[in-house]
């Protein structure tokens, strides 16, 4: 390898002032208008930089005489359009060594990854800022309308190589920074995740900018700029182990703050009436919300979107010198504490009052500093004479699930607080404006919040959402009318945003039900009450029964029945506690429908259960506003730079790369899938991938793998009902049937696997960290095993984020996503895993219904219950119907009998039996899809030892997943919902 001249070698036999005396050749991108005023990009070179002492006591640029720049139509040998102008690996390299030099982070001394990653980005970064400040002016000056993505995650990975793969820039940095002696590869590692969402929503919303860039869509994102992340993900003997993330300690090179564009964040205060009778929010506490923007460069194209993210911040004159100075340090931070710590955490813990009221304020700020943004910049546009029924014409903000519901009454607070509109007018714009995706059937992910907490931090939004839900009554009423009063209930009890809450003085009295006048004689009447006395006597005989029982219960065992007077005065005790209201919520997801004029599920089936159970009522009333938008992921990431071997075997056969753009072009491998050039081409590529991944696993678990066995992986957020026990419990009766077995019989009846698992438990989730616990608890116990061997592996990858999917699902030959039927809206691993020729094993559930119909049943391997079935099943275990199957009871004793170690299973055990009761009855059906999962498992085996076989099914599988791009997706966002036109830069 060359040495590098910022290197330990080089520098060392320099002195300190002489160490960076060459001379090198700067290449800067600028931009600068041309005669005919249409904007150019035009790379110039600098003059020789003259030698530099180390004390950097160099003369400012800018004091040197400008120099005149060369009409790039005249300069002979300059192009005059930089569009087609492609830096080659000289100019990058001398770029590379600038901002080493120039734009430093670190010492001087030396030139080493961490350094040369930095130096690396920040040139991209260059030519990045170049498209993205053209793209930003020529949306300005057509005054497109625009998109806004709201998501309280965008897990975006690594940006290195993806930045210059859109760029098309790959090779030529690879060689630029061989020429600084760096292999592109080991700096891009030196990149940490963004720490900015955790699973398949953060995802789907990075996967939609990069298709909306790529698709000169005019959009962009806006997200919370979350110092901590979730968290770092460490696997030790007790299991999972959560620390920080440290993404930002050595600082972003891709982010640029705005310190000019920061909006004003209000919690708590009190709502005033004005003597024009408007309503003013005033008081309370004051924070800032401070731009990061991050660009999102199109693929082969010049279009470079936004990815806004926001900091939270108080002025410094907030800092309380007077305490600071008595000694009182945390009370004179109180401020700048309580305003930094709501970007602090994604999804602090939020089972204690504070942790409600820190979630409650990231969601908030989020939607607010955000819509600030918005009406700014549709303001500015404007020219200053706003016409606000336009708005919704040149605005289309999306929801990411529910966290951004505040949207709707803060828009609403905006227009009528501040802009000055009437009800009508701003509740017409806020409907028009917004849209709403679910992404979750389970009921703790349709947010509920205590109207209580709500009226104290937002006291004016809960006046807002108040007036809504009256609105949404009285169309109720209207639509349904009054005479079925039964009815009218049912579906202000499944529809109003505010449950357990008064009903509004203007229909309260429709269920006022009127006194009926006496019809029987007082004879009749007075017979009937003395039954009914009669019947109450012995009512109060049965209950100083229970209480003389209950009082023998918990009196010691020595003593005598405590006397008659004594159970009278805890009866009266009894009788006197005071009866507990239910807490009044605030439905944040009925909200959200109300609110909005477009609602999308993310998969067939699952927009099938939105319509059908989730908001049935909802969808009777408003079926126009119901739509179906199945997830995609971007071909880009996910295949082109992740996987190019894979990639260039797809460009060979099918004739052009333009696949890249047009997946449909995928389908083209269908006619090749038996041609036996193809199959040797295919498996070389998905061996490449597992070399690869047996390096990745020793590295980060310690354990060795053979590359020669099946890759059996499931990476995912673990959640009971995505059912990693389930995979978990199969593989204990795999283990346990070979241990039954001689070594030839082992050989001759299972194919060797590595088990593959990933992914984080939320940190207060004790029934997922143990479902880690577990696996981990089984792989030490398999891997160990020498009568096993490589026949068999469990590893559980720690801290799984976007840049180990990178790896891993490239490698993958079989990819579970076995949630039960139902509870899975749609998933994207399973389409990213398709996309890379892996073949799934699954359920009936989420994107897994269209993936197999595009893929082939015969190449898709299908087991358990389907969705229509859950509930009747459910019912069946709770009447005790259910007879588990002798093999799902066979492994659970196996775990019972302490093989895995000598941590206690009980309570994971205990979840999969009895018949009801909380965290117990199996509610994920695990006991009842096992045998079902086991004989799939079998088929499996019989289908890999047949490598020509398993290796059509996978490229019948790639074929398959043309659907499943996010590209398709978008365009289908962009007519559909958002009403937005491609803007292609000229």
């Amino acid at each position: 390898m060359a040495t590098s001249p910022f290197s330990a070698t080089a520098t060392a036999t320099a002195t300190r002032a002489d160490s960076f005396s060459h001379s090198c050749s700067i290449s800067r991108f600028i931009a600068f208008s041309s005669r005919n005023r249409s904007s150019k990009l035009f790379l110039i070179k600098t003059s020789n930089l003259r030698r530099v002492k180390r004390s950097f006591s160099v003369k400012n640029v800018s004091s040197e005489p400008k120099q005149k720049l060369q009409d790039p139509i005249t300069d002979e040998g300059t192009p005059s359009d930089l569009s087609s102008f492609t830096p080659d690996a000289a100019s990058i390299a001398s770029s590379i060594k600038y901002h080493a030099e120039f734009t430093p982070l670190f010492s001087p001394e030396r030139f080493e990854l961490p350094k040369v990653f930095f130096a690396t980005a920040q040139s991209v970064r260059d030519a990045l800022i170049i498209n993205w400040n053209a793209t930003y002016d020529y949306y300005e000056k057509m005054n497109v309308k625009q998109a806004y993505y709201l998501s309280m995650e965008f897990l975006q990975g690594r940006a290195l190589l993806n930045a210059i793969g859109n760029l098309e820039l790959t090779g030529a940095y690879g060689e630029a920074l061989s020429k600084l002696g760096h292999n592109l590869e080991n700096v891009a590692w030196q990149e940490p995740d963004a720490a900015l969402g955790n699973g398949g929503l953060g995802r789907l919303a990075s996967c939609f900018l990069d298709s909306l860039a790529t698709l000169n869509y005019p959009a962009w994102g806006y997200g919370l700029r979350y110092k901590y992340g979730l968290f770092k993900q460490r696997i030790t003997k007790d299991g999972q182990e959560e620390v920080a993330e440290n993404w930002l300690e050595m600082g972003n090179p891709w982010e640029i703050v705005r310190n000019d564009v920061s909006y004003p964040v209000k919690f708590y205060g009190k709502v005033v009436t004005g003597s024009d009778g408007t309503r003013h929010w005033i008081g309370g506490e004051d924070i800032s919300a401070v731009a990061y923007d991050v660009p999102i460069p199109g693929y082969k194209t010049k279009t470079t979107i936004n990815l806004r993210l926001w900091s939270t911040k108080v002025p410094s004159e907030d800092l309380d010198l007077y305490a600071f100075n008595a000694g009182e340090h945390t009370k004179a931070c109180e401020a700048q504490a309580n305003a930094e710590k709501i970007c602090y955490i994604l999804y602090p813990g939020d089972e204690s009052v504070e942790g409600k009221i820190l979630r409650l304020k990231q969601q908030y700020t989020l939607c607010s500093a955000s819509l600030q943004d918005i009406i700014a910049r549709f303001e500015r546009r404007s020219g200053g004479q706003a016409k606000w029924n336009e708005f919704p014409e040149k605005v289309a903000v999306q929801m990411n699930d529910t966290h951004p519901t505040l949207c709707i009454p803060e828009l609403m607070r905006i227009l009528i607080d501040l802009k000055g509109m009437s009800w009508n007018e701003a509740w017409d714009i806020t409907q028009r404006s917004v849209a709403y995706t679910n992404h979750t059937v389970l009921p703790e992910a349709l947010e509920k919040w205590s109207l209580e907490l709500m009226q104290k931090l937002l006291p004016r939004h809960v006046e807002i959402i108040q007036m809504i839900d009256e609105e949404l009554i009285h169309n109720i009423i209207s639509e349904y009318g009054k005479s079925d009063s039964e009815l009218l209930e049912k579906k202000l009890n499944a529809m109003r945003i505010l449950e357990n809450f008064d009903l509004p003085a203007s229909v309260a009295d429709i269920f006022i039900k009127p006194k009926e006048s006496p019809t029987v004689d007082l004879k009749e009447e007075l017979e009937v009450s003395d039954e009914a006395l009669e019947v109450s006597d012995e009512a109060l005989e049965v209950s100083d029964k229970e209480l003389e029982v209950s009082d023998e219960e918990i009196a010691p065992s020595n003593e005598e029945d405590e006397p008659k007077e004594k159970v009278t005065q805890k009866k009266e005790k009894l009788d006197s506690e005071p009866h507990l209201e239910p807490p009044k919520l605030v439905h944040m997801a009925n909200l959200c429908v109300v609110g909005g004029h477009a609602v999308n599920g993310v998969a067939e089936i699952h927009s099938d259960i939105v319509k059908k159970e989730v908001f049935n009522e909802f969808y009777k009333l408003w079926p126009e506003k119901f739509q179906n938008k199945t997830n995609g992921v971007t071909p880009r990431r996910w295949i082109r730079f992740c996987n190019p071997d894979l990639s260039n075997i797809i460009t060979k056969w099918t004739g052009a790369e333009d696949w890249v753009l047009n997946t449909e072009k995928l389908a083209e491998l269908r006619k090749f899938a038996d041609n036996e050039d193809l199959q040797i081409e295919w498996r070389a590529a998905k061996r490449s991938n597992k070399m690869k991944v047996v390096s990745l696993l020793k590295e980060k678990t310690g354990y060795s793998v053979s590359p020669d066995a099946m890759f059996d992986v499931q990476v995912k957020r673990i959640h009971e009902y995505k059912r990693q026990l389930l995979n978990i419990l199969g593989v204990v009766y795999r283990y346990k049937k070979m241990k039954e077995m001689s070594a030839v019989e082992r050989k001759q009846k299972f194919v060797p696997r590595v088990c593959i698992f990933g992914g984080k438990a939320f940190s207060t989730y004790v029934q997922a960290k143990r479902i880690v616990k577990f696996i981990t608890d089984v792989g030490a116990t398999i891997n160990h095993d020498s009568e096993i061997g490589d026949l068999l592996k469990v590893v559980f990858v720690p801290d799984y984020n976007v840049s180990v999917a990178e790896w891993l699902i490239p490698a993958s030959e079989l990819s579970q996503h076995i949630s039960t039927a139902g509870m899975e809206a749609s998933g994207t691993s399973n389409m990213k895993f398709a996309m890379n020729g892996c073949i799934l094993i699954g359920t009936l559930d989420g994107a897994n219904v269209e993936i197999r119909q595009e893929v082939g049943g015969d190449n898709f391997f299908l087991f358990g219950a389907q969705a229509h079935e859950i509930a009747g099943l459910r019912k069946e275990r709770a009447e005790g119907k259910f007879v588990p199957d002798p093999c799902f009871e066979e492994v659970k004793e196996f775990v019972k009998s302490g093989v895995f170690g000598p941590c206690n299973y009980d309570e994971l055990m205990g979840s999969l039996e009895g018949n009801e009761g909380f965290g117990q009855a199996d509610y994920f059906l695990v006991g009842k899809d096992f045998p079902s999962y086991i004989q799939c498992q079998e088929k499996v085996d019989e289908a890999y030892q047949d490598q020509r076989i398993w290796t059509r099914m996978s490229i019948l599988n790639t074929a398959g997943s043309y659907k499943f791009s996010s590209d398709r997706t978008i365009h289908e966002y962009a007519k559909d919902i958002w009403n937005i036109e491609p803007v292609e830069l000229p």
